[in-house]
């Protein structure tokens, strides 16, 4: 009974008030915890003492029984896994194949559709009576099927009769045409004749009828000009600048460079100048100056290189040139587009030539005559050939490291070939006809003027020192700059000094006079090369004859610095009277405009004297022989500016690239405090950004980013061609803005001169205060004390102490 306890309780009769306790015979009542949920409560009441005794009683034999089935132990279960067995085929599935339903005839589909503007939206059920609404249900009629339709055995033919034609032509025989001329007097009327023709009726009425619109129509010519082609100036009117419509600039095509795994940036963008559709870049590893040093070691087993991209192929470089260092600027020879020339990293210049290589990168069909105009092929027809593997070049020549710049190279420009100079600065006529100089500029503080030609020295080396120095050529390095190979040397440097101290101004980019220059076409130079032999094969030693020498040409040009100047210079050089050594000149205009190092400074394509400088946060524009200051300078950008070009095709646009992907075009003819248009390209830093003319109908913008990738955009029509008065509009514009600098110039000198004059007035009242006589000061006391004595007498004639009438003076009185 100890168990049991457990599951029901004894209550005191005073202490329940659940229902009646009085009617209730017995003094305790029982309640029962029920575990199994029996009567769907936990506990519960019995309300007789007969049922309490029962419930005492009986529970006692079930426990006892369960106490004794505990002690029983019960037969564990053992898992037997079934065995597999064979099936043994009894015809059970013929039968399931005979009863199964198989279908005989075909399925009827059905398509359910709805409206467009319904998709999508909610669906409510609800029931109609099929018959009395319209649509409400589908009725399947019974067509023809075909593979139970009897074909018609008869056949009706009809007859008829025909007459026998025929076909018959002729042609009269064609006559060459012939040029015949003749000649003959004219008939003129006798004096009588005239007279009786000028008093005719019918001539009189004839002028006096023909008179009124005849002279309309010599005043309607007078007004406008009845041969314009409307449709032609209407074309023009919508592509103006004022239409906003297409400003958009489209990719048409990006490069990257999948075989390298190096984290590379590119430097240097530069399209061929005679084959379509060619681009060359310079790429160079993404390290800081410190992280460069660091990795030294493992950069000098990483090839530094120019790519060749081909539109044809936008996977694999067509050429690779390699260079000692990573290249930072190179630039196409104009006279001989196979021939480049780049600025390092380390300071020295390279040179290459890839002559043999012309047929490899030549994607151009010029067709049989020369005088046809090249076209670039299509897209779809320029398919890269698998077996064409890429092919490295080594450099023919590289400077020497010793003589030449010490940091790295920022900009590098080929001389005209109309023009040469010598050490000390002098212009002389250039009589081969052919670029052979070039000017550097770099970190280092100097601008160095280098000559590819072989220089006589002055002491004659003796031969067997000569044959210690020779260098074994491999094959395939064409040796036409061997003689410049690590022994070339800038004829002269200029250093931009800051005056009074000893430090330098630190060159960026350089902008000379002739930058406007002359590549001749791919035929023209093909035509050259096989009619004479190389010109750069025989170089003759330059400097050294006797050359007709030019007076009357510019040798000024425009620099900028890395601490945002821009400074306009002669890059002749004087003697110093003290020393007698070579020096520069001193700068003849030195502006501090941008905010930052300026990276683009670049002459206008249709005006000489008009220089774009980027540089920080702003844009400036220049023209050569104003020295006031800028003609257009914006205001800060929300993001620096790191590269710009001009517009090939339109003198008022100009592009530029931002550190944070987007590029701003600038048209001058529609704004000209911001820019006009704001475009996203990539989402890191653009490096470089560079325009290609290729047809009127298609024009292209090439866009490097940080991230080594290289974006071909498509010009619209809007930016690439310009309005009919467009070139004189902005002429005007430069020349107003000319005459509002002149005007501010001058007020800012006639402000100057007027406090110079007021300063001048105030130092005599100063002087003559002290130069006046005794007589002077005191006629002056004396008319001071009168005036007072006056202002004395109307207070007291007010206060009514002194009357009006009286006419004695005050002084009287006193």
């Amino acid at each position: 009974m100890a168990k049991k306890t457990k599951h029901y309780l004894f209550l005191k009769k005073r202490c329940l008030y659940l229902w009646r306790p009085w009617e209730y015979p017995g003094d305790e009542l029982l309640l029962v915890y029920d575990k199994d949920f029996r009567y769907g409560l936990n506990f519960y009441l019995i309300g007789t003492e007969e049922g309490k005794e029962n419930y005492l009683n009986t529970s006692e034999v079930p426990e006892e029984q369960e106490e004794y089935k505990e002690h029983i132990p019960e037969d564990t279960y053992v898992y037997k896994p079934p065995i597999s067995k064979p099936w043994i085929s009894l015809g059970s599935e013929k039968e399931i194949e005979e009863e199964s339903v198989k279908e005989s005839t075909k399925q009827s589909t059905y398509k359910i559709s709805r409206k467009r503007s319904e998709f999508g939206s909610r669906i409510k059920f609800s029931d109609q009576n099929a018959s009395s609404v319209k649509d409400a249900y589908i009725e399947c009629t019974t067509y023809p099927d075909k593979n139970f339709v009897i074909t018609q055995l008869e056949k009706d033919v009809g007859m008829q009769v025909v007459p026998q034609t025929k076909d018959t032509n002729t042609q009269t025989k064609w006559t060459y045409p012939k040029n015949a001329a003749t000649q003959y007097y004219p008939r003129e009327f006798s004096e009588e004749e005239k007279e009786t023709q000028a008093q005719s009726k019918n001539l009189i009425d004839f002028l006096n009828n023909v008179s009124v619109s005849v002279e309309i129509a010599m005043q309607q010519n007078e007004i406008m000009n009845a041969f314009t082609d409307d449709w032609k100036c209407l074309a023009e009117e919508e592509g103006t600048f004022g239409d906003k419509t297409d400003t958009h600039l489209k990719e048409y095509q990006s490069f990257t460079d999948l075989h390298n795994l190096v984290e590379k940036t590119i430097t240097c963008v530069s399209w061929h100048p005679t084959i379509f559709g060619l681009i060359a870049v310079s790429v160079a590893v993404r390290l800081s100056l410190e992280d460069r040093v660091h990795f030294s070691g493992k950069l000098l087993l990483q090839p530094s290189l120019i790519l060749f991209w081909s539109f044809s192929d936008p996977i694999h470089p067509q050429l690779m040139l390699e260079s000692p260092d990573d290249i930072f600027c190179f630039k196409f020879c104009p006279t001989d587009p196979y021939i480049i020339a780049g600025g390092c990293i380390n300071g020295q210049i390279v040179l290459w030539n890839i002559t043999a290589h012309a047929d490899r990168i030549e994607n151009v069909k010029t067709g049989g005559s020369r005088s046809k105009k090249v076209t670039l092929k299509p897209m779809f027809l320029l398919e890269p050939d698998s077996d064409k593997e890429t092919m490295y070049i080594r450099h023919c020549a590289v400077s020497s490291i010793e003589s030449g710049h010490k940091k790295v190279i920022t900009d590098i420009h080929w001389l005209s070939d109309t023009f040469e100079i010598n050490r000390m600065g002098s212009v002389f006529e250039n009589r081969s006809g052919i670029c052979c100089q070039l000017v550097t500029c770099s970190a280092d503080c100097t601008i160095c003027f280098w000559d590819i030609r072989p220089q006589k020295a002055s002491t004659p080396q003796p031969v067997e020192k000569k044959k210690e120095e020779m260098i074994e050529i491999p094959f395939d390095v064409p040796s036409t700059f061997s003689h410049l190979d690590l022994s070339w040397k800038p004829f002269t440097k200029i250093r931009l000094s800051k005056g009074e101290t000893s430090l330098d101004h630190c060159p960026t980019k350089i902008s000379l006079n002739g930058e406007h220059l002359f590549y001749k076409t791919q035929a023209q130079s093909k035509a050259e090369k096989t009619e004479d032999l190389d010109p750069y094969q025989n170089l003759e030693a330059g400097l050294a004859n006797t050359l007709k020498p030019i007076d009357d040409f510019c040798t000024k040009f425009f620099v900028g610095t890395e601490e945002g100047e821009v400074i306009y210079t002669d890059w002749k050089m004087e003697r110093d009277h003290e020393t007698g050594r070579l020096m520069t000149k001193k700068p003849v205009n030195l502006y501090t405009v941008h905010d930052g190092a300026v990276h683009t400074i670049q002459r206008s394509p249709f005006y000489n004297d008009i220089v774009l400088t980027i540089g920080g946060w702003n844009v400036a524009i220049w023209k050569e022989g104003v020295t006031t200051g800028p003609l257009l300078q914006s205001c800060c950008a929300p993001k620096r500016y790191t590269s710009g070009h001009w517009s090939l095709t339109r003198p008022g646009v100009f592009y530029i690239g931002r550190e944070d992907g987007y590029i701003d075009v600038w048209d001058l003819l529609e704004k000209t405090h911001e820019p006009a248009h704001t475009q996203n390209i990539c989402i890191t830093m653009i490096t470089y950004i560079t325009p290609w003319f290729f047809s009127s109908k298609q024009q292209f913008l090439a866009i490097a980013d940080y991230y080594g990738t290289l974006h071909i955009l498509e010009i619209p029509w809007t930016l690439s061609h310009p309005s009919t008065n467009e070139v004189a509009s902005i002429d005007h514009f430069f020349e107003r803005e000319v005459k509002h600098l002149e005007y501010v110039e001058q007020r800012r000198k006639i402000r100057e001169q007027e406090k110079k004059d007021m300063e001048l007035e105030i130092e005599k009242k100063k002087i003559k205060t002290y130069q006046k006589t005794k007589e002077q000061m005191e006629a002056e006391l004396k008319m001071d004390y009168e005036s007072y004595l006056e202002m004395e007498r109307t207070v007291l004639i007010n206060l009514g102490l002194i009357k009006v009438t009286d006419t004695r003076s005050y002084m009287d009185m006193l």
